[in-house]
């Protein structure tokens, strides 16, 4: 007979209440010890002490919960600690913040960037990309392109650095090389730093040529 899975270590059933906050707040160590597939109301209640049924009257099913988890995960960001400097550091530091949020929660992350209503208007992420693209003199009409843009390639780069298809990528052996090649070793965490601010730096001067082109229209 299955067992029933204890809550994470250093968690203790009772420490955390049985709101939509503590809910929310277990969800996320349950995802971040064990994936989103794994993670079920049963195994939720548990975790919590609590009725499997009780939970539904916080939220109504799992996927209320992962919509929860994300929402709370994403407003750790802070768009005020942005102000004051050049739109290009903003955009980077706003870019290296999504990718350490990433790090943290990698599981998470990884099944919400494939979800198209990961972003929504309200969030900290997407009001801060458009402040910093506001910043950059972008049209109104430009803005929400631009940012969308932008959210495709940085999410896209992350899950790739998450399920390490980047790594992979980055290490293919040459197309004309034999077959025997043997496999290349895993890239040094500098090197795949190196590989991301070489995408910032690539985006960044993708945005400044964007408005030096709308300016010339003008």
């Amino acid at each position: 007979m299955a067992t029933e899975r204890k809550p994470p270590r250093g968690t203790r059933k009772r420490d955390v209440p049985l709101t939509k906050d503590g809910i929310y707040a277990m969800a996320l160590q349950l995802i971040d010890a064990d994936g989103v597939d794994q993670l079920t109301m049963r195994k939720l209640a548990a975790a919590l002490d609590a009725n499997p049924m009780s939970l539904y009257h916080h939220v109504p099913n799992k996927d209320a919960v992962l919509r929860g988890v994300a929402h709370r995960v994403g407003s750790q960001f802070s768009a005020e600690e942005r102000e004051g400097i050049a739109w290009q550091d903003q955009l980077r530091e706003l870019a290296s913040d999504f990718r350490e949020l990433s790090r943290r929660h990698p599981k998470l992350m990884g099944y919400s960037f494939t979800r198209p209503d990961y972003v929504q208007p309200e969030d900290p992420f997407w009001q801060a990309l458009i402040g910093i693209l506001a910043a950059a003199k972008l049209t109104e009409e430009d803005i929400p392109r631009v940012a969308a843009t932008l959210v495709g390639v940085f999410t896209g780069l992350l899950l790739s650095e998450l399920n390490g298809a980047l790594q992979r990528w980055a290490t293919l052996p040459p197309a004309s090389s034999g077959s025997g090649e043997e496999e290349a070793p895993p890239l040094s965490k500098d090197v795949i730093d190196t590989m991301f601010d070489s995408a910032l730096t690539a985006v960044v001067a993708g945005v400044e040529n964007h408005v030096a082109r709308a300016h010339e229209r003008e």
